[in-house]
């Protein structure tokens, strides 16, 4: 199947192989990619319990589903307010359906910022803890950034809003970034944190359901079909928070049909502010 290329040209173009087994009592699934003619392998595991990916050659690299995290609406206190928030996720153990609103038992405390199709899943990228634990002085468990699915290997600059992939039986799609929010500050008692997260780009993003299904405890990712705009989420991040004046950029992302409503209410909104 040839896949194109994201706008930096860093995506896989083709799936090579599939193979499934077990490895030290742990069960595993590796799929081999290629990149510019270079097998890359993608090994699956799910919370602590990792099976090691099979590297084929030194510049392989994997994309792992670390976890799968859900929970519901908690109340806590920030700055001598209660507020309620499904920011707490924790990683699960058994298989969850996924329906096009959202995970089964998982909640969001916020319907009106946060849930609904186009924000069914959140995705945040396990290369980004490192930094993070390193920013906040401590060690994180799977889930800290209240996402759904944490992943290794899918990161912003290589994922296009568009891309759809299948996730155990159901299929999902890239839709926006992850707008990072103050209930991030509350959770960790960082009153600027939801702004260090957008200087960054280490954001995350959403994926919308096109195909409901299970999600079992090891999921399996796999890139399905990649968007044929190649916008990036660090692309989509850039254009909304640093280069904002950007006409050809925010015109760009405005082609991407599978942006979602949100984002492209507020592109098309800063795009009608803009000088002629």
């Amino acid at each position: 199947m040839g896949l194109a290329a994201c706008g930096d040209g860093r995506c896989a173009s083709g799936i090579v192989a599939g193979t499934a087994g077990r490895r030290n009592g742990l069960a595993s699934f590796v799929c081999v990619w290629r990149k510019m003619g270079a097998p890359l392998t993608f090994t699956v595991a799910f919370g602590i319990v990792k099976a090691k990916a099979k590297q084929l050659e030194s510049g392989g690299r994997r994309v792992e589903v670390a976890a799968i995290n859900a929970g519901m609406p908690q109340t806590m206190k920030y700055q001598g307010k209660e507020l309620v928030t499904g920011i707490m996720k924790t990683p699960v153990s058994s298989s969850l359906y996924l329906s096009r609103a959202q995970l089964e038992g998982d909640g969001q405390g916020d319907l009106v910022h946060h849930g609904g199709e186009d924000k069914a899943l959140c995705v945040y990228c396990l290369e980004h803890y490192g930094y993070w634990e390193q920013k906040l002085e401590r060690k994180l468990g799977y889930g800290a950034f209240g996402e759904n699915v944490t992943v290794r290997g899918l990161p912003e600059a290589e994922v296009c809003i568009g891309d759809k992939l299948q996730l155990g039986e159901a299929v999902v799609q890239v839709s926006q970034p992850r707008q990072p929010c103050y209930k991030l500050a509350a959770r960790y008692g960082v009153p600027d944190l939801a702004m260090h997260v957008q200087e960054s780009g280490f954001t995350g993003y959403y994926f919308r359901v096109l195909q409901e299904g299970v999600i079992p405890p090891q999921p399996t990712l796999r890139l399905l079909e990649r968007d044929t705009g190649g916008v990036t989420v660090a692309f989509a991040n850039r254009i909304k928070y640093t280069d904002k004046g950007n006409r050809a950029g925010i015109e760009r992302i405005l082609r991407v049909a599978a942006l979602s409503a949100s984002w492209r209410e507020s592109f098309e909104n800063r795009l009608a502010g803009l000088p002629s």
